[in-house]
């Protein structure tokens, strides 16, 4: 059975003076989800942009959704506009996809992948897009090598 998606219209927000936006999400979690904290979710906003995040409380009286830059690219929307929002909680594992030159210097660092492979998804997807994005050969193998370093001095993220 297919969950009922929860459907909201919201004003993006800007958060302070940052160029981060997000929208509130006007429903109690507790009686929708039976949760009070993080909440994985699989949105679509305005019917065309699909997204995997979390519904959050970040020090507000309700749960907000972030809009990362891309995602407001796409719509086409800044603070202030409007948004749809179709949600559904987000059950599944989230998975990073690791390319083959990826895995080769892991396999050379075993500890890097151990403390790789306990970040959450969000910092494993940042790192992995990191290298992907590299237009140059050369870039990409630095990137390979600094990644190694950054998870092994401790580093969340990029």
């Amino acid at each position: 059975m297919k969950p009922q998606a929860i459907q909201f219209s919201a004003i993006i927000k800007q958060n302070g003076n940052m160029n981060a936006a997000y929208v509130e999400f006007p429903f109690s979690t507790e009686e929708l989800f039976n949760k009070k904290g993080l909440i994985k979710i699989k949105a679509t906003f305005d019917n065309k942009v699909e997204y995997r995040g979390s519904l959050a409380k970040m020090k507000s009286d309700c749960h907000i959704l972030g809009l990362t830059q891309e995602i407001r690219k796409q719509l086409g929307k800044t603070f202030g506009d409007e948004v749809s929002v179709s949600l559904i909680e987000d059950k599944e594992e989230r998975i990073v996809e690791i390319a083959d030159d990826i895995a080769f210097i892991f396999n050379e660092n075993p500890s890097a992948k151990a403390l790789f492979d306990k970040m959450s998804y969000t910092h494993r997807k940042e790192y992995i897009r990191w290298i992907e994005e590299a237009k140059k050969q050369e870039t990409r193998e630095n990137r390979k090598t600094k990644m190694i370093q950054m998870i092994l001095e401790g580093k969340k993220g990029i």
